[in-house]
């Protein structure tokens, strides 16, 4: 895969998580986009508040300095106390709005530049990895407690359970034989 191919998809995978988040967060109140489950101090808002902070510090001016920036005070990211729903979702839109920006000037010749994050040396491909995995952590972990939350009113984000058949069905009326893979060998 070229490089300008390889950020494509990188691009795509960003929205994609970014939209799970916004669609799991779309099925919860105000309410409980700031309770806890348990004794564990997390919440919602404190992910989104986390994520928009990282997104912030990692890609702002990011092929120029370091990726955890000296503004950046992450265990302040955990605490919600006096924050709103329109704060999260501020500092959530603000860490999203620089990342996409940054991707968006990033070419194929930016890959195999180094940078740092907390002083550590990263190519740039590496370091998008890392975000991104970061990303899918904690994307996981909104999308665990917004169903919780949601309890039974929770609309699934993927295939619902006991639709797979009928998914995969579709799937093959849409690729044919390229779904059956008797054609992967010669792609």
């Amino acid at each position: 895969m070229d490089g300008q191919a390889w950020l494509r998809e990188v691009r795509d995978q960003y929205h994609y998580r970014k939209a799970q988040c916004e669609r799991a967060i779309e099925q919860v109140t105000d309410e409980q986009l700031f309770a806890t489950v348990g004794s564990i101090p997390l919440c919602l808002a404190a992910q989104m508040k986390h994520l928009g902070g990282n997104h912030r510090s990692r890609w702002r001016d990011f092929l120029t300095t370091d990726g955890e920036k000296p503004d950046r005070n992450r265990d302040s990211e955990f605490v919600v106390e006096g924050e709103t729903p329109e704060s999260i979702r501020a500092i959530w839109n603000e860490g999203w709005k620089i990342t996409f920006e940054s991707l968006d000037a990033l070419g194929p010749g930016h890959l195999e530049k180094q940078i740092t994050i907390r002083g550590e040396p990263h190519k740039v491909f590496e370091a998008i990895q890392r975000n991104l995995t970061h990303l899918a952590y904690h994307t996981g972990q909104i999308v665990s407690l917004a169903r919780h939350h949601a309890g039974d009113s929770w609309q699934t984000l993927s295939i619902p359970v006991g639709e797979s058949e009928a998914y995969n069905d579709k799937m093959r009326e849409k690729w044919g034989d390229w779904w059956e893979g008797e054609d992967l060998a010669e792609s």
